[in-house]
């Protein structure tokens, strides 16, 4: 399965809007499998910007987790992309080399911000 920065986008803003801090039991979202978001979570955990539960079993098509809560980490990814001109910019950027991995998004994004503030990346 390939890895999907705006699954992953989505999957982190449900998981912040989600009162209390901790996860809620499903995560849905719209035009995405519950096997994609459980792969995405277990990227995400991987990654450090959230944390999760193994919950793969013998049966499962690919690797699968239940999100608990997001990271430091997490929530700092977030205020870089929660911005959706912003995120539509990086991607636009990043679009021109197909691919890019988390910390050069995470770059990216940050400039995008420092930009938005006058000051120099």
């Amino acid at each position: 399965m390939k890895r999907d920065m705006d699954l992953i986008r989505a999957i982190l803003l449900a998981l912040e809007q989600h009162p209390g801090g901790f996860a809620p039991g499903e995560i849905a979202i719209e035009g995405a499998t519950p096997e994609a978001v459980g792969y995405h979570v277990h990227l995400l955990a991987q990654a450090g910007l959230l944390l999760a539960s193994d919950v793969t079993v013998l049966s499962s098509g690919s690797p699968q987790a239940k999100a608990l809560s997001l990271t430091w980490q997490g929530h700092e990814f977030l205020d870089d992309c929660r911005n959706l001109d912003r995120w539509q910019r990086a991607k636009q950027l990043l679009g021109r080399v197909g691919s890019a991995s988390l910390p050069v998004w995470q770059r990216v994004l940050a400039d995008l911000v420092r930009q938005s503030l006058g000051l120099r990346s």
